[in-house]
C-alpha cells in the first residue's frame, strides 16, 4: 500500500532513534584504548554498546516499514534528519553547547537532501528487479569502497574518520536499496518469498558490514568527522541506486532541476564544513 505520509511518519521515528544509538555508539569508542586491534571486538564488549545497538535495530524497523509505505526517494531524505538530532545530543553529553554554526550547516545538510525529495515529487519503481539489474552497481561499488578502506588505513585521525564515514554512508546506501528490495518482496510473497530470495541474505551482510565499518570510523576519530559524511553519501549512493536498479524516478521539470542541482552541491558543502570542524 503506498501513502507517503506514513512513509515519512515512520522514516521520521527512525530518524529519531538512529541520533541516540549512533551517541551512545561513539561514545563507547572514545573511551575505548587507541591502538586496539578490533574496534567492534572491544565495543561490543561494553553493555551499553548493546543498548545502542537495540535503538538502531529498532531505528531499521522503522526504516523498512517507512520503506513498505513508500519509495526510498522518500524515505531517505528523512533519515538524514537523524543528523539534526544527533549533533545536538552528543554536544550535551559532552558537557558543551552546540554552536550557532554546527546547527546552521547541520540545517543546511538536512534541508538541501530533503529539498531533493520535495521538488523531485518521487515515484515508485519496480518491485523486484531483474538480478542483471544488480550486477554493475554492486560489483563496482564493492571496488571502490575497498579501495577507499584501505586508502583511510593510512591517513592521520580526522581524514581517516573523514573516508570511513564515507564509506560506512556507502555502504548503508546500499543497505537501504537492499531493504526496499526485502520489504517489496515480503509484502508480495511473504516471509517464504522472502527467504527464497538472495536480496535478504545480501541485506544482512550489507548490514553486518555496514556496522563494523562505522564503529571503526567512531573509533578513528570526532563524531563530527564521520557523521556528517556518513548522512551524506548514503543519501547520495541510495539515490543512485533507486534509479539504476529500482527504476524509481524524480519528476521535476525545467528550473526545478536547477534548485535540486544547488541543494545537492549545497549538501556536499555543508558536509565537508561540518567535517571540518573541531569538537569543542
Amino acid at each position: 500500500m503506498q501513502n507517503n505520509l506514513l512513509a515519512v511518519l515512520f522514516a521520521l521515528l527512525s530518524a529519531l532513534t538512529i541520533a541516540w544509538g549512533t551517541v551512545v555508539r561513539h561514545r563507547i569508542a572514545e573511551a575505548a584504548p587507541q591502538g586496539g586491534k578490533s574496534p567492534i571486538l572491544s565495543a561490543m564488549k561494553r553493555p551499553l554498546w548493546w543498548a545502542g545497538m537495540s535503538t538502531a535495530i529498532i531505528a531499521y524497523f522503522l526504516q523498512v516499514v517507512a520503506l513498505g509505505f513508500g519509495p526510498l526517494l522518500v524515505v531517505q531524505p528523512i533519515l538524514v534528519m537523524s543528523l539534526m538530532f544527533t549533533l545536538p545530543l552528543s554536544a550535551r553529553y559532552d558537557g558543551r553547547r552546540i554552536t550557532v554554526s554546527e546547527m546552521s550547516w547541520s540545517t543546511v545538510l538536512t534541508l538541501a537532501v530533503t529539498i531533493l525529495v520535495l521538488l523531485g515529487r518521487p515515484l515508485p519503481g519496480i518491485s523486484h528487479p531483474p538480478l542483471e539489474r544488480w550486477f554493475i552497481p554492486v560489483g563496482v561499488g564493492a571496488l571502490a569502497l575497498f579501495t577507499l578502506d584501505r586508502f583511510a588505513a593510512r591517513q592521520i585521525r580526522r581524514e581517516k574518520a573523514l573516508i570511513l564515514g564515507i564509506v560506512t554512508g556507502a555502504v548503508f546506501g546500499y543497505v537501504s536499496v537492499f531493504s526496499k528490495a526485502v520489504a517489496d518482496i515480503f509484502v508480495l510473497q511473504g516471509v517464504i518469498g522472502l527467504l527464497n530470495n538472495w536480496e535478504l541474505y545480501a541485506l544482512i551482510a550489507a548490514s553486518t558490514l555496514g556496522t563494523i565499518v562505522q564503529q571503526s570510523s567512531f573509533n578513528a576519530g570526532a563524531l563530527k568527522n564521520s557523521l556528517p559524511a556518513m548522512k551524506s553519501a548514503e543519501p547520495v549512493v541510495a539515490f543512485s541506486l533507486s534509479y539504476l536498479v529500482l527504476g524509481e524516478k524524480f519528476q521535476a521539470t525545467d528550473l526545478e532541476w536547477l534548485w535540486m542541482a544547488l541543494a545537492l552541491v549545497s549538501m556536499i558543502f555543508a558536509t565537508v564544513m561540518l567535517s571540518r570542524r573541531e569538537v569543542g
